[in-house]
């Protein structure tokens, strides 16, 4: 007995394996789900600016818009731009978790507190606090942070 070809049957058959695999590389990881945080030895750099009287900073890639420096940061961001003219409009910070060359200030970490973390720095002594936003860029609270504020370039 012969059976006819059903191209109806084959799609459909087709149509679940496909969407069986689908569902299979979507659990696996494969696909990400959210936005991947850079590597944790990278030198990152954002671009922090005043704002109703506070450092914020904006970061695209994380959703992050005019997110505040609060807790004793903001003093500790005045300290880093001291020499750099007009700052509150806007100047780069670059940051790393491991020292990277002609770094202005190492901050050393404290404590947790809040889902964030107290960080200090020596000279000035000062510590302040580094809200849950750091772990867009961090698994984990790194022991030292290394910083550097430098103008930004003209447009």
């Amino acid at each position: 007995m012969s059976r006819k070809f059903n191209l109806l049957r084959v799609m459909g058959v087709l149509a679940a394996v496909l969407i069986i695999g689908a569902a299979a590389i979507w659990f696996s990881g494969v696909i990400p789900t959210k936005p991947s945080r850079p590597p944790q030895n990278s030198i990152l750099v954002i671009t922090p600016y005043r704002y109703n009287g506070t450092w914020v900073f904006d970061d695209a890639r994380f959703g992050l818009v005019r997110e505040p420096f609060v807790g004793g940061v903001p003093a500790m961001i005045d300290v880093l731009v001291a020499n750099i003219p007009d700052a509150h409009k806007g100047f780069r910070m670059t940051f790393s978790a491991k020292p990277f060359p002609a770094y202005q200030k190492k901050l050393t970490w404290v404590r947790g507190d809040m889902d964030g973390n107290y960080y200090k720095i020596d000279d000035p002594p000062m510590e302040g606090w580094l809200c849950p936003a750091m772990f867009k860029y961090y698994d984990k609270a790194p022991p030292e942070l290394y910083v550097k504020a430098d103008p930004l370039p003209p447009i």
